[in-house]
């Protein structure tokens, strides 16, 4: 059976950072582009970043780059999304999910990752 559990949620001030992670058992993980996505309340969830497999190729919402950096060690199951300059926008649920299509580039459709957690908060207040 698949877990996939995301942790590093948190209050957090405007302007400032935080890391989440997220850990997936039961695959093969070395298999799997993995995706970081985001729903705030009221709106519908959105892809925030992605990494292949093999960690050499990522991509970033436009509304994030230069801020989010996406990673992932193979050896632990585990895939990071480091944020800075954190903004009140960036409040939402963060999910991250493992799908087993190539994405190579892009980042990805909901509908393209099979495995998904069940999210972690992160907002950000003035």
């Amino acid at each position: 059976q698949v877990h996939v559990v995301e942790s590093g949620g948190a209050l957090v001030q405007a302007g400032g950072s935080l890391n989440l992670s997220c850990t997936a058992s039961g695959l093969v993980f070395g298999d799997y582009d993995m995706g970081w996505f985001r729903q705030a309340p009221g709106k519908e969830r959105e892809a925030v970043a992605s990494i292949s497999r093999n960690g050499y190729i990522t991509s970033y919402a436009d509304s994030v780059k230069g801020r989010f950096t996406i990673s992932r060690d193979n050896s632990k199951n585990t895939v990071y999304l480091q944020m800075t300059s954190l903004k009140p926008d960036d409040t939402a649920m963060y999910y991250c999910a493992a799908g087993q299509r190539k994405l190579l580039g892009r980042l990805g459709l909901s509908s393209e990752f099979q495995y998904w957690g069940q999210g972690t908060q992160v907002t950000v207040s003035l």
